[in-house]
């Protein structure tokens, strides 16, 4: 096997493990799961037309913004293969940091008499919680950091959205978010480690977190399409549903930087940030406004241009005024 063959034999095992890993939302599970929620939509809506209709409309699969979500996704795959995997540190070392940070300033673990089945449980919330709360604040710069907000846009830009438009994003976000996690992992691990030392494991569904695992059963790859499904008002309380994340991808001003969350719903609603299924109209439009990006040359380079553009005239304004 020549050295030029691996990259592509990485690429070909990373898209085709999309299906048989359940850390992956394009798991073969998930998609079935998927498949009953929008069965259920379809005839809890009446729709005259046929289920395969309904599912897979030619406007929305076969868009052009649609098109280009699908090569996005393998180019990003590659890109992430050959560039991104490599570069990321472990989160082995933060882990140990912040626990010997803890054991020299509260002294020795405390004393949790928790059977193991406790401390999984403990663990795997831990675990879900902190993930689900850094992606909420990372998601948050996103929006609100113009030079950030430069390079998330391309995400957003999606005129329609199928389950592949969760992979339309710049790679530069996608280092953000791997680093989010390796981060993420090393504080929830080194704080796993102080209070209950190596006796740490995970509640799992196949392999997977069962936090992520459910989250992904409960349709989220409705999260991007057309398919509008709501869960009940109290329950989006706490719990983002799909509709509510298509809210959020609303080109409405009124929807602007609305439902920042990923699973829970509580950051958004201590952030006073969250709309409800029943307070939009479900004939939403996505995208940005415009079409920012003619062609996969512009998506991958103008993002790079207007995050210089946000922070260089910065550098100039302090220049001028010393």
């Amino acid at each position: 096997m020549t050295s030029l063959q691996t990259p592509f034999i990485e690429l070909a095992d990373n898209l085709w493990g999309h299906v048989f890993d359940p850390n992956k939302r394009l798991f073969w599970g998930y998609l079935l799961a998927t498949f009953g929620f929008a069965t259920f939509v379809w005839w809890r809506s009446k729709c005259q037309k046929s289920l395969i209709q309904f599912l897979f409309p030619r406007a929305v699969w076969l868009n052009q913004s649609a098109k280009q979500d699908y090569i996005v996704w393998l180019l990003n795959a590659a890109i992430k293969t050959i560039l991104i995997i490599p570069l990321l540190f472990s989160a082995a070392p933060i882990a140990i940091e912040l626990s010997f940070f803890l054991e020299r300033t509260f002294g020795d673990r405390p004393p949790l008499f928790l059977d193991k089945t406790a401390v999984a449980l403990s663990f795997t919330l831990m675990l879900f919680v902190l993930d689900d709360l850094t992606r909420y604040w990372l998601h948050l710069l996103l929006h609100k950091v113009p030079a950030l907000w430069a390079i998330h846009k391309v995400h957003h830009s999606a005129e329609v959205m199928t389950p592949i438009t969760v992979y339309r994003i710049h790679p530069i976000e996608s280092a953000l978010y791997a680093c989010r996690l390796v981060l993420s992992q090393g504080l929830v691990l080194g704080l796993g480690f102080y209070l209950f030392g190596h006796r740490l494991d995970v509640v799992d569904v196949l392999g997977a977190n069962i936090g992520v695992f459910l989250f992904n059963m409960f349709a989220a790859n409705l999260r991007h399409s057309h398919v509008w499904l709501t869960w009940p008002k109290v329950l989006e309380k706490w719990l983002i549903s799909p509709a509510q994340h298509q809210i959020h991808h609303s080109s409405a001003i009124e929807h602007r930087d609305k439902n920042i969350g990923s699973a829970l719903a509580i950051w958004d609603r201590i952030a006073g940030s969250l709309v409800l299924s029943e307070e939009a109209n479900r004939k939403l439009t996505f995208g940005v406004g415009h079409r920012p990006y003619k062609n996969l040359i512009a998506l991958y380079a103008l993002p790079c241009i207007e995050f210089c553009k946000a922070i260089i005239p910065k550098r100039r304004h302090k220049k001028a005024l010393k």
